[in-house]
């Protein structure tokens, strides 16, 4: 049982973190917050070996990665970009 081994959780979201690098755009990025702290939690002993439970800590916990990282770095309220030229001229 692969996905109750804290490394294994660990290692994923490093590798995520990895790929976020190849690929910007803040994709991958909440995933990997979400894959480490699930193997953190594992490693801590708050959650089991039961699967279901461990893919809904991981959702929650990028969909809440994901939500941090958007505040931080995202667009902020009322910022428009404006294009003064056209690609094409």
């Amino acid at each position: 049982m692969i996905w109750a081994t804290w490394w294994a959780w660990v290692a994923a979201g490093f590798v995520l973190g990895i790929l976020e690098v190849a690929v910007p755009g803040f994709i991958f990025l909440g995933f990997a917050i979400g894959a480490v702290v699930t193997g953190g939690l594992i490693w801590a002993g708050v959650l089991g070996a039961n699967l279901p439970f461990l893919l809904l800590v991981f959702a929650l916990a990028s969909l809440a990665g994901w939500v941090a990282l958007r505040q931080l770095f995202g667009v902020r309220k009322g910022q428009v970009k404006i294009w003064d030229r056209d690609i094409n001229d």
